[in-house]
């Protein structure tokens, strides 16, 4: 297999550019070079020509939702320029703010029950409260990632750290703690592996930089068909796509993200994921390359 391949990464002047990122650039590319595949990492904020890549992979633009209009402008950039991108431009806008979360379950999808605000503030939050009959929330951004400015609230519990701005409420599931965040990763459109996060002790957070505990884990049959089921909802075609279910207070799997973006696709988890992400990507390099027939 040959062929030049790049995975974009965060911007050297944001914070993300001094977290883990460069570990998780090495898993996704190690398998690719061993493929004979070229792998690059030219930053998103200044990747220089892309048209010069078979494939350009978004997987590490950590940060990006902290510069908003920016990388939007870039994503219009790079689709006028004709550069090959998987996930694909419509998709890393729709998919870039949670407001997708209403379309999906607007479609009947198993989604957390969500609504939007323009600004978190503690009327919105007891207006919640009510209506989801539940004394514990979660507020987040609804355009953020790894817990940014996103906080558990109760009646009486301070606004430190929440949204600044237009921002997404939910109930607070408590399976997040005892059974934990369910991460179905799919590659090429087939699911590959999977992974359980759960929270420090005392915590809501289930990400790596708060020191979530991670393991391999074999989804179920309803988990498995939930994410099937998000999934269909989409119209694009996936190169990648991570699903993160927990169960409600009815035990059913319901989407908590589905990220299509920049997802951490825990690969080292599994011992063939590694090798399917190569045949993914391959296989899209391969349908790139390919002449168009008349």
């Amino acid at each position: 297999m040959s062929g030049r391949v790049a995975i974009l990464t965060p911007d050297p002047e944001d914070e993300g550019y001094q977290s883990r990122w460069r570990d998780l650039f090495e898993r996704a590319a190690a398998p690719l070079r061993a493929a004979g595949l070229e792998v690059e990492g030219p930053s998103w904020a200044a990747p220089g020509d892309l048209t010069r890549f078979d494939l350009v992979m978004p997987l590490l633009v950590w940060g990006y939702h902290r510069a908003g209009p920016v990388w939007q402008d870039a994503v219009s950039r790079w689709e006028a320029e004709g550069v090959h991108l998987l996930n694909p431009t419509s998709v890393l806008r729709w998919n870039a703010d949670k407001l997708y979360l209403g379309t999906l379950a607007e479609r009947g999808a198993p989604v957390v029950p969500t609504i939007y605000v323009d600004r978190c503030t503690d009327q919105m939050l007891n207006e919640a409260a009510e209506l989801f009959d539940s004394r514990t929330l979660i507020a987040k951004p609804q355009v953020s990632a790894s817990a940014w400015q996103t906080i558990r609230w109760s009646p009486g519990s301070s606004l430190a750290g929440a949204p600044e701005d237009a921002a997404m409420i939910q109930p607070y599931l408590p399976a997040i703690e005892s059974e934990g965040e369910i991460s179905l990763i799919y590659l090429g459109g087939q699911f590959s592996h999977a992974i359980s996060k759960r929270p420090q002790p005392g915590d809501f957070r289930v990400q790596p930089e708060y020191d979530g505990i991670i393991a391999a884990y074999d989804p179920s049959p309803d988990e498995q068909a939930a994410a099937d089921a998000i999934l269909a909802q989409v119209d694009e075609d996936l190169l990648y796509a991570r699903v993160d279910l927990v169960r409600d207070l009815d035990a059913t799997p319901v989407l908590m993200e589905l990220e299509l973006v920049e997802p951490d696709l825990y690969l080292r988890y599994d011992e063939e994921a590694p090798a399917r992400f190569a045949g993914a990507v391959g296989r899209s390099v391969r349908r790139n390359a390919a002449p168009v027939r008349r």
